[in-house]
């Protein structure tokens, strides 16, 4: 995790200052080195947390004859191949990481640059020449970024913290009480948005420009391969993702819930890892509630070096914590134990993977059981409700009574709004 803020202003009015200043938000993700970029009415500036290449590697970073200049969060898995395929092209290299990658790949294909990108990135590229500013980010919308175009001006950063905040944002608000979240581009403010998954923003003469580079979506075809065939295809595209993810000058570890997909991804990280993995795992006096049993299981099986944490934590304690560490309104449940394994796993590495993202690729909620079974029963359950609203309230994890209610009292609706019910 780093940090990276910028301003690009057509008055000039006084962007070195304020980007120190918006700079100084973002320590907390970049402790180990601070670097900036000014030039008359653009100032860039990037706060590191040193993965890959820790001698060479701290930003801005500028092509050879210093009219590109680049800062970013993230990592990008595949620049060793564009590295090669850039020296062939004749560009030299002064770095050994990722970062500078970026710079002669604007280079030889502009704004489209960001096409040839495989990993999860937040990227400001300051072309001097064209006397325009490109922010882009990896297709998931993984690492975040945010922005603020005012009046001929264009702010950005890593967090909200470090923008000026102005106004709320009453769409934001009702997103917010509808999905638990806010999703881009909107943010809790109004004249702040998030630079939506998948897009560049090209800011010139005072002017944003808004444009999509990526749509993942479910691939269309349905093949109808052997199970053992397409099993195997599986394994081998997530043995491949975890390797990509691995490539790092310093430990990388596990947050280990004790699931299938965190212990999917543990073993086969410790298959691939060519010391010991580290895993880290919080468990919770409420059994419901707790996984450590499975989470220790998979570290004795793959000879992890596992550390975990019993807690009964006070939720009411963490939430000045959490809002602060989360900017805007967030109501996630799952972000108090996320906050507290993230916690542990920092005494010892500085990257760590998560099994985040699973259920939502395979189908591991209940809310897509319950949306194949509404299509069927729909109505029923609509009648059945005043019954099953009388069941005893249980305070365990996704009791019985909890997904009951929820599903009668959802089923009969339209599919966008009986999934998010």
């Amino acid at each position: 995790m780093c940090g990276i803020c910028g301003v690009a202003s057509t008055n000039g009015s006084a962007v070195t200052e304020r980007v120190a200043a918006m700079s100084g938000t973002l320590v907390h993700r970049g402790p180990d080195s601070f670097g900036e970029f000014n030039d008359a009415s653009v100032a860039l500036a990037a706060r590191r947390l040193s993965i890959i290449d820790l001698e060479t590697g701290d930003q801005p970073i500028s092509n050879e004859d210093g009219s590109v200049h680049v800062v970013q969060n993230g990592e990008i898995y595949n620049y060793r191949e564009l590295r090669h395929e850039l020296e062939r092209a004749g560009h030299r290299f002064r770095t050994h990481g990722d970062t500078e990658v970026l710079v002669h790949l604007y280079e030889e294909h502009g704004v489209d640059f960001a096409e040839r990108l495989r990993g999860m990135f937040a990227i400001a590229i300051w072309d001097a020449r064209r006397r325009r500013l490109v922010l882009a980010r990896d297709r998931f919308g993984i690492k975040p970024l945010y922005y603020r175009a005012v009046d001929g001006e264009l702010e950005f950063a890593s967090e909200l913290r470090a923008l000026p905040r102005g106004e709320i944002d009453l769409d934001a608000v009702e997103a917010f009480l509808a999905f638990n979240s806010i999703p881009a581009p909107l943010t809790i403010f109004r004249e702040i948005r998030k630079l939506p998954a998948g897009h560049v923003l090209v800011w010139a003469d005072g002017h944003a420009d808004l444009r999509r580079f990526a749509r993942p979506a479910p691939a269309v075809e349905v093949r109808d391969d052997e199970e053992a065939e397409l099993v195997e295809e599986l394994r081998s595209r997530v043995r491949d993702s975890v390797r990509a993810h691995l490539v790092s000058d310093v430990p990388v570890g596990v947050l280990l819930s004790g699931g299938v997909d965190s212990s999917f991804l543990a073993a086969l990280a410790a298959e691939e890892s060519s010391e010991p993995l580290r895993t880290f795992s919080i468990g919770f006096e409420e059994r419901s509630f707790d996984e450590l049993a499975d989470a220790r299981r998979v570290a004795e099986r793959y000879g992890t070096l596992h550390r975990e944490l019993v807690l009964r934590p006070d939720a009411a304690l963490l939430l000045p914590a959490l809002a602060e560490a989360f900017d805007e309104p967030f109501a996630d449940s799952s972000a108090l134990p996320t906050y507290l394994v993230s916690q542990l796993a920092a005494r010892d590495v500085k990257v760590a993977l998560s099994g985040e993202g699973g259920d939502e690729l395979f189908g591991g909620y209940y809310t897509y059981a319950a949306d194949l079974l509404a299509e069927r029963v729909g109505g029923l359950a609509q009648r059945v409700r005043p019954l099953v609203e009388r069941l005893p309230t249980s305070t365990g994890r996704a009791s019985f009574d909890y997904r009951a209610k929820r599903f009668v009292r959802s089923a009969h609706l339209p599919p966008l709004e009986r999934h998010h019910g």
